[in-house]
């Protein structure tokens, strides 16, 4: 079995190499590799193995980058300190894991595995791979505020992000509403709020205002480059976008 080692702890990589020659005598390390500009130019330059070790934290990124920059068929075990949810997707479809510090036990356990199960095709893998990626994607996107608290009577509410008109900066920074209540936040400062909202659905107008998509009814550019925008909760409330964010506020409501 000729065997690939990507880790870019040198003493861990050594561990491992020992360790799968104690397991099996037949078993042949290719290369032990630190890093993902490694990996990619070794699997462009090399006949495939017949299995991949694999830290998911390398010295130059995640190895799911790789992936991304070359086709991978083999087979492929995780040794790594990533916690087990992220990697679900994996155990799911029996390609195995293993924490560090590597134990003997467990690496016998999971060859065993790969003999019974990936030694006559990779196909699989290909589909688990999609799985993992995806599932590493969703829980690396941004979590954007859903809802906002504000001061309501003698308590505190939470209002919807889609109750959300526009967030406006006096002496203290107000949301306002849909049906136009204008109510009190405990918000420092409207960069703040910049950070912690969908940019897809609000936009940063000027230093005072930061306005939700939907609540645009009609803007227009004046000679100065300007746009003024006029908001669907106040026919009396207008916004103005400066010059230098026109182009910006024009392609994120064209997106």
């Amino acid at each position: 079995m000729k065997v690939l080692i990507i880790e870019d702890e040198a003493l861990i990589a050594k561990s491992l190499n020992r360790q799968l020659a104690q397991i099996d005598s037949t078993i042949e390390v290719l290369a032990m590799l630190d890093s993902v500009e490694a990996t990619v130019k070794w699997l462009q330059t090399n006949p495939a193995p017949d299995l991949i070790f694999m830290d998911i934290q390398l010295s130059d990124g995640v190895s799911f980058d790789i992936f991304n920059r070359v086709q991978v068929t083999t087979p492929v075990i995780f040794t790594t300190a990533y916690n087990e949810y992220a990697i679900r997707a994996f155990k799911v479809n029996s390609v195995d894991y293993l924490l560090k510090p590597v134990d003997k036990e467990f690496l016998e356990v999971a060859l065993n595995k790969y003999k019974a199960i990936y030694t006559t095709s990779g196909e699989v893998l290909g589909e688990q791979l999609k799985l993992l990626l995806a599932n590493m994607q969703q829980q690396n996107t941004p979590k954007y505020k859903e809802r906002f608290l504000v001061h309501y009577k003698a308590g505190m509410v939470p209002v919807a992000e889609y109750q959300v008109a526009y967030f406006l900066k006096e002496s203290i920074i107000y949301l306002i509403t849909v049906s136009g209540e204008k109510l009190v936040t405990d918000y420092s400062t409207i960069d703040e709020i910049e950070e912690m909202v969908d940019p897809k659905k609000f936009f940063r107008a000027n230093r005072q205002t930061i306005i939700h998509i939907d609540q645009i009814d009609t803007y227009k550019k004046h000679d100065t480059g300007k746009i003024d925008v006029q908001l669907k909760c106040d026919k009396n409330m207008h916004v103005d976008i400066s010059r230098e964010k026109a182009n910006d506020f024009k392609n994120w409501i064209d997106n």
